[in-house]
């Protein structure tokens, strides 16, 4: 897509606590964000500070003008491995990257003012005031933090609305996994719902330079994200959550957890006959939270889920799918025979024991299994979890606030096959029509008995 007029800096934090490889990474997520610019004076000027205890204008925006030169300059820069002085970054962004005289338009309603600071630690320095500065002088803020980041720091620094301002990563490894979310965020398309320019069946959401269908209430969206079923009725599901509460989950993005639980619970039918919902928390340890049936309404369901304590330790992805098949799928624990069964695995890093034993015998006893994957979540294990088709059970993003879509896209209470309705009325008819060849059949024996008796009477009178 074309991005709208843009004079856009990135203010960088290379301070001792970032790693030259980890230093490398940032560059190749800027490179990245850069590729997906239309670059040039009258579309997106770039520059880039960079910063630790003292502050360097690495990239000015009046001195490379095509892509291919910005690339070459972002690859020449050094990390200056000494404290983390992000305010006075910042000020000199404000100052002096942000100035005319480094390339930057005057203050105007056509263009766009961005800055996006990428940091791992607590600054030395005061933050909220110059950030104020900033934005109230027209910069809208994004603010990246890694690993053991000071998320209040961030969310100062950050413009409002903070949710699409505030990115988490747990480590500068997947902070590349961002720039989908940088290109579009620059991208200045029209609106492809109003113009009808869109695929989707039922609703059509326009997102920054893109879109996203929806589905009526009552209608599901299918996985191809397009399309959109009917309910399924009174299908009958034990559906169990296994949640990762591991400590690199991180209290807040824990509570972002749960409101994705709670969001996919809103789209089954809970209730006595239909679906029950069973919670499972690991970390070091396996923790039932509540059986299968134990609530059968969504309301109770919910507050439950809110009121899950959150255990911050390790990471035993495999005890946890071993206690899942052994102990939470039994008749004892409020598991039902006949219904179909569904887990839906939860983790955001690499497991700390063996899954592959655990996750074939889940699936060999019956489960489906789903397996969610957030930040530094392995793809191999994710697979080695997930039911066939993999595609349709197996889900990732680098963000914990991407999970709603996930939500949206995660389909577990499905129809098999034909309309419930019609597979009702099927039946019965199946079972009519049994009946009425049996009713035939006795006839026929009947009829073939009196013939008997009739051709021995006849014999005998002959």
């Amino acid at each position: 897509c074309k991005t709208r007029p843009t004079d856009l800096v990135f203010i960088v934090d290379s301070s001792r606590s970032v790693r030259p490889s980890e230093f490398e990474q940032v560059k190749v997520f800027l490179t990245n964000v850069i590729n997906g610019l239309n670059v040039g004076p009258n579309a997106t000027r770039v520059g880039v500070v960079n910063y630790a205890s003292r502050v360097k204008n690495e990239v000015s925006m009046k001195t490379h003008r095509t892509k291919i030169a910005l690339v070459k300059a972002v690859s020449k820069i050094e990390p200056l491995s000494t404290g983390t002085m992000t305010g006075s970054a910042i000020q000199f962004a404000l100052n002096v990257a942000f100035s005319e005289a480094e390339g930057a338009r005057a203050k105007s309603p056509d263009v766009s003012k961005v800055a996006i600071i990428v940091t791992d630690g607590r600054p030395q320095d005061n933050v909220k005031d110059v950030a104020q500065r900033a934005r109230d002088a027209g910069i809208e803020i994004f603010a990246i933090g890694v690993g053991r980041v000071d998320l209040t720091t961030l969310r100062q620094m950050a413009s409002e609305p903070l949710d699409d301002h505030v990115d988490y990563v747990e480590s500068y490894s997947v902070i590349e996994k961002l720039t989908k979310k940088f290109q579009e965020a620059f991208c200045a398309t029209s609106d492809l719902c109003a113009t009808g320019d869109h695929d989707c069946q039922q609703v059509c959401i326009s997102t920054p330079g893109s879109y996203k269908c929806a589905c009526k209430d009552g209608f599901t969206l299918n996985n191809d994200g397009r399309t959109c079923s009917a309910p399924c009725g009174n299908a009958a599901i034990d559906a169990v959550f296994v949640i990762d509460g591991s400590k690199s989950v991180r209290p807040e993005n824990f509570e972002l957890v749960k409101k994705w639980i709670n969001q996919i619970i809103d789209k089954l039918e809970v209730s006595e006959k239909n679906a029950h919902v069973g919670l499972v928390q690991y970390s070091s340890t396996v923790k039932t939270e509540f059986p299968l049936g134990q609530y059968n309404n969504k309301k109770a369901l919910k507050e439950a889920v809110k009121k899950m304590d959150y255990m911050e330790r390790g990471t035993m992805t495999g005890l946890a799918l071993h206690h899942t098949a052994d102990n939470v799928f039994n008749i004892a624990q409020g598991a039902r025979p006949g219904v179909q069964k569904v887990a839906i695995v939860f983790t955001d890093g690499r497991s700390q024991d063996y899954i592959g034993d655990a996750a074939k015998k889940a699936k060999n006893l019956g489960l489906e299994m789903y397996a969610v994957g957030v930040g530094n979540a392995l793809e191999s294990e994710l697979k080695q979890i997930a039911s066939e088709p993999i595609g349709d059970h197996y889900f990732y993003t680098a963000d914990f606030k991407a999970m709603s879509e996930i939500a949206k896209k995660l389909q577990i209470n499905k129809c098999n096959g034909e309309d419930p309705c019609e597979c009702d009325s099927l039946v019965k008819f199946q079972k009519k029509v049994e009946d009425a060849l049996q009713a035939l059949n006795k006839k026929y024996i009947l009829y073939e008995s009196m013939s008997k008796r009739i051709a021995l009477l006849e014999n005998k009178i002959v």
